[in-house]
């Protein structure tokens, strides 16, 4: 019966993303009735969870902190994809749309998947414990890229409004790059112990508790699937904001209103795959799974944005306005506090909770 039921699930991650990819083709850039839509969004729920089983396939043979920047690269490829193509069709609307989608990712990944993932490990472990060395090292790249790359365009005088001029452009992406580069470094070879778990005594857990790695074979089939479940999650994203774009318009709520919408949709996988993660007592996987998503939204975004205005016809606006860079400033700050400690209670969780409520709050009504 468990042999029966362990396949009957195997078949069901392998047809979900598979038939999801193939709803995403047949409804790409179409005008749909609602009952279409419904049927999109069920198969953005089913490719959600497709995608995080896949993803702990993959974590498993390679194991941490591997398996995480897995995860966190793999979605946030395919979301630059998704915001340079919406850029180039969007012309001058779309000018703030890499800035709202970075400063979205960073801010729930920051303070929602983070803040989640401490809370649910703190109320059923009673501290979560994570390592300090590389949660703090993750968190000062974060914060000198998001200055770099979203605060700075705000106060420079070279070019008119919240805009880098070219050189600047250039030196922020070229920045951008090579911290992430050497923050992946850091993560994979040079400190590689520093992104592992921890015990409450500080001992570093270097192996998993649960059964033998998959085979090699299996290992490239879920990695192929998570790929494939990765674009059908980003793709019916994209496919029901128009929908989620009317709703939000006829509540008379704010455009960007959308923008966190859609990232909320976008990072489930990282979300449901940090929690699973943060009731093993797995926290800093937690961690490594929003840090580096966070990460990886500036590193490579802000980068390949760079390249793209070269031919966009309309403006690249990244600069902050002051309601976000307040946020982004408590956003690192709060991190900071949390992290020093080395281990956190149900407090911190709800702290950072909170500054994500007050963005979203702010966000419907600034």
């Amino acid at each position: 019966m468990i042999t029966k039921l362990r396949a009957a699930t195997t078949q069901w991650t392998v047809v979900v993303p598979v038939v999801s990819f193939v709803v995403l083709v047949l409804t790409w850039h179409r005008d749909l009735p609602g009952w279409v839509v419904g049927l999109m969004a069920c198969f953005l729920a089913g490719a959600v969870l497709a995608a995080v089983h896949h993803a702990e396939v993959v974590a498993h043979r390679v194991g941490e902190p591997y398996g995480s920047l897995v995860l966190a690269v793999a979605v946030t490829v395919i979301e630059v994809a998704l915001i340079v193509t919406l850029m180039a069709d969007g012309g001058e609307k779309a000018a703030t749309l890499a800035r709202d989608t970075v400063f979205a990712a960073v801010m729930i990944t920051c303070n929602g998947i983070l803040g989640l993932s401490i809370l649910v490990a703190a109320i059923k472990y009673r501290v979560a414990v994570f390592n300090a060395e590389g949660t703090g090292a993750a968190l000062a790249t974060i914060g000198t890229l998001a200055t770099l790359s979203l605060v700075l365009p705000t106060f420079t005088t070279s070019s008119p409004g919240p805009q880098f001029a070219p050189a600047q452009l250039a030196f922020a992406a070229a920045a951008s790059l090579l911290l992430y580069g050497l923050f992946v470094a850091t993560l994979t070879f040079r400190h590689r112990d520093y992104f592992l778990p921890v015990t409450p005594e500080g001992r570093v857990l270097d192996e998993e508790d649960h059964a033998d790695p998959p085979s090699l074979r299996t290992t490239r089939v879920s990695l192929g699937l998570l790929a494939v479940a990765l674009i059908a999650v980003v793709g019916l994203a994209k496919g029901v904001s128009p929908t989620i774009e009317s709703a939000v318009y006829s509540a008379g709520l704010p455009s960007s209103v959308v923008g966190v919408v859609i990232a909320l949709l976008v990072l489930a996988p990282e979300t449901i795959a940090a929690l699973r993660s943060a009731l093993r007592n797995r926290v800093q996987t937690s961690l490594n799974l929003a840090l580096g998503s966070a990460l990886a939204s500036i590193g490579l975004t802000i980068p390949a944005v760079a390249v793209a205005s070269a031919w966009l016809p309309g403006p690249l606006e990244l600069g902050l306005g002051p309601t976000h860079l307040v946020l982004l400033v408590l956003t690192v700050a709060v991190g900071t506090l949390t992290v020093i400690p080395r281990r956190a209670t149900p407090l911190q969780g709800a702290v950072h909770l909170s500054v994500l409520a007050a963005y979203v709050v702010l966000a419907i009504n600034p």
